[in-house]
């Protein structure tokens, strides 16, 4: 019989830590490719760390979240102890992501903030409307909860140490990084002009 696929809501199911990869460490230009950006931009979208933390990534209730969070949290002490940045940010940023998701089905009922999606602006042009906002609807005070949960593990992550080098040693990697690949693709162009032009006078 085929095993019982794991519902949405799911409690996150216990791991080891140790467990988890940290494929950063392995590529630099992998890790030169990630991008800190602004609040949890990103965190549906960066390979393969998406896929290693969104199964424990959960906000129904307060008890789920609690669970989550500190699931999360380990996640995220654990690539702080092994100096992969990208992993412990984006762990900060399913945190992050837990704290205002849970505050948007807080504030609006079924967690619908405006009454058009990003996708559908891009599609179509315009802008969008935020909703009003609910203060009565079933599950708010659940949300909250969930909301102030994860806000305070969130707050550990900016309050740790290491954390914070480890992001300002990033910070400085990807700026010489960025400032090699512009001095390596201007050589390659004047190559190629010089290339260019030993070809004409041949010619």
């Amino acid at each position: 019989m085929a095993p019982k696929k794991a519902r949405k809501d799911d409690a996150p199911r216990p791991f080891d830590p140790a467990d988890l990869p940290t494929p950063a460490l392995d590529s630099k230009s992998f890790r030169m490719s990630y991008k800190i950006a602004r609040g949890e931009q990103g965190v549906l979208t960066f390979e393969p760390y998406k896929s290693i933390l969104l199964p424990y990534w959960r906000f129904k209730t307060a008890s789920i979240a609690e669970e989550s969070s500190q699931t999360l949290w380990k996640a995220f002490q654990h690539y702080v102890k092994a100096g992969d940045f990208v992993g412990a940010d984006m762990a900060r940023k399913f945190i992050q992501m837990g704290m205002t998701r849970a505050k948007r089905y807080a504030n609006h009922k079924g967690g619908k903030k405006y009454d058009r999606s990003e996708r559908q602006v891009e599609k179509e042009g315009g802008s969008r409307t935020e909703l009003a906002k609910s203060d009565s609807h079933d599950g708010r005070d659940e949300k909250l909860k969930a909301s102030e949960i994860f806000k305070e593990v969130w707050r550990g992550c900016f309050s740790d140490e290491t954390f914070l080098q480890l992001r300002s040693r990033f910070l400085y990697e990807q700026s010489e990084w960025n400032r090699l690949q512009r001095e390596l693709k201007k050589e390659a162009k004047t190559n190629e002009n010089v290339k260019s032009e030993v070809k004409s006078e041949e010619d």
